[in-house]
């Protein structure tokens, strides 16, 4: 999709979509009718604890990360996005409540959105599209299930393998602070991991 030049960041999300299944006419249009695209600069934070997730995303470029604070401060990385994602706060955006995490932009980041009101009218409209809604919801646990495993059944350099095979530029994109908290490991540990030719 990058080859082509021509595509509009909403042409690239309806090839996403329309992969899942098609999108009809009226839905596109609906769609266009609710779409807004921002521009972020990194360090940008989209979502704060304690605050509504009335947005979902899809990244046309750049990237982010949710994390949270221990009772210490200290910050817990959850998740990495980067192009063509769609992303959520999934508590705090599914149930309209307070979120428990914040979601900071990695870099200069152009974001396509819209709010939790306008897909449900596209769910109430378009009963077709709670298809695609189904898969997305099913890829977050997928993914929320994966980083559990990871963290109880791998070895630290066995997880920080399976993150570059997943993100392969997250180290240009993060710093390596963030990734040794998603992975669950010091920092010192991650440098360790690093310094070993075999990774």
């Amino acid at each position: 999709m990058d080859n082509n030049s021509q595509l509009t960041e909403l042409d690239i999300l309806f090839q996403i979509l329309t992969m899942i299944a098609p999108l009809s006419g009226a839905l596109r249009k609906r769609f266009e009718d609710f779409i807004i695209k921002k521009e972020y600069k990194k360090k940008h934070l989209l979502l704060r604890e304690g605050e509504v997730s009335r947005r979902i995303y899809f990244i046309a470029s750049g990237s982010a990360r949710a994390y949270h604070l221990d009772r210490d401060g200290r910050e817990h990385t959850s998740w990495f996005m980067t192009k063509y994602d769609l992303m959520i706060s999934v508590y705090s955006f599914y149930t309209q409540q307070p979120a428990m995490e914040y979601i900071e932009l990695l870099e200069d980041t152009v974001l396509l959105s819209m709010t939790w009101d306008q897909l449900q009218i596209i769910y109430a409209e378009f009963p077709e599209y709670n298809f695609h809604g189904r898969l997305v919801t099913e890829k977050y646990y997928i993914m929320s299930e994966e980083r559990a495993i990871l963290l109880r059944n791998k070895h630290p350099a066995e997880r920080y393998k399976l993150l570059l095979q997943k993100h392969p530029d997250i180290t240009q994109r993060a710093s390596l602070g963030q990734i040794a908290s998603f992975l669950g490991i010091t920092l010192e540990t991650l440098s360790r991991i690093r310094a070993r030719k075999e990774i």
